[in-house]
């Protein structure tokens, strides 16, 4: 038996409660882990409230993210004892996940817990900070360095802007942060943030070409502010698209990319190949600086999740929260 928070759907309505299983309803998978932490992201907060169809099928235990020991194994890549962690692959959308004691998955989702990160520390960089590192990546890879200007990061009170601050910050940046919560600049800058902008400077309709400001920049909010992120790109400079917290849409135009050749990336973290992910967590075991990590990081039991989801999306919430599924 194992406690998990279960979501279902019926006549009666849509809810989520913690309850105690039989391992027996586990889903197919080839490695069961003993779950040690997992995390509440944005996404798990909309599984677990209902506010937006993120659950494909009922019941489903949610919980995007996952870290934990191996207790069985038919995957020749894992065995017993192996610690290993779980970012996405629909985990708590199609296949029950994370927000659990126990879970049974495909091996082929899991990668090994990077050495220098206890279970408790890979769930608070999470997926927010697995995300982050493939934003940073992209602006690598692109040739934005240090020396072409300041990198802006918007939705900079969540999780991903939390790590992209520190990230870019650690590796010599120039990083301004855009927040629609001027009171937490105290925070911002103790992660590396040099510069504070208000959220709303970006968030209305603006125009198709702005001064040019920002040599790159790491969006999670898209819609108007992705938009006039790209209008102030300057020439040759690359944002990276994570995140869709204002909105979906992009009304944006097609000057800043053929008039200024601004590349716009977008980063998948979801089905992102075991390359990726590998690479990704590499370099965060080597760049990010882990004793930021209590600033940015509570820890809550399982139970507490379910409240906390309602905060989180009503953006009451700084940087991670981490689940002790044990708690």
């Amino acid at each position: 038996m194992f406690r998990a928070i279960l979501i279902d759907k019926d006549d009666s309505g849509y809810r989520a409660s913690v309850q105690t299983l039989d391992e027996a309803r586990l889903p197919e998978g080839d490695v069961q882990v003993r779950v040690s932490h997992s995390t509440l992201n944005y996404k798990d907060a909309l599984a677990i409230t209902g506010k937006s169809p993120v659950v494909r099928q009922f019941p489903m235990v949610p919980g995007i993210d996952l870290a934990g020991i191996v207790e069985h194994s038919g995957h020749p890549d894992y065995r017993p004892g192996d610690a290993v962690l779980l970012n996405g692959w629909g985990v708590g959308e199609s296949h029950w996940g994370g927000l659990a004691q126990k879970a049974r998955l495909n091996g082929d989702w899991l990668i090994p817990l990077q050495r220098g990160f206890s279970a408790a520390e890979a769930m608070a960089v999470g997926t927010a900070g697995y995300t982050a590192m493939l934003s940073v990546l992209a602006l690598e890879r692109n040739g934005v360095t240090p020396a072409h200007g300041e990198v802006l990061v918007t939705g900079a009170n969540g999780g991903v802007g939390s790590f992209a601050i520190a990230l870019l910050a650690r590796l010599g940046y120039r990083v301004v942060a855009s927040t629609g919560r001027p009171e937490e600049a105290d925070y911002l800058k103790s992660l590396g943030a040099a510069g504070i902008i208000e959220r709303a400077s970006l968030s209305e309709p603006g125009r198709p070409l702005a001064r040019e400001r920002w040599a790159g920049a790491i969006d999670s909010v898209g819609s108007h502010t992705l938009a006039n992120v790209c209008a102030a790109t300057r020439y040759g400079g690359t944002v990276a698209a994570c995140g869709l917290a204002q909105g979906m849409d992009f009304p944006a135009t097609v000057a800043p990319f053929i008039l200024r050749g601004v590349t716009l990336v977008g980063i998948d973290s979801v089905m992102r190949p075991r390359a990726d992910r590998l690479q990704a967590w590499q370099r965060l075991a080597r760049d990010l600086d882990k004793g930021l990590l209590a600033s940015m990081t509570r820890v809550i039991g399982l139970a507490e999740a379910i409240p906390s989801a309602e905060a989180l999306l009503a953006g009451q919430v700084r940087g991670r929260v981490v689940v002790d599924v044990n708690r």
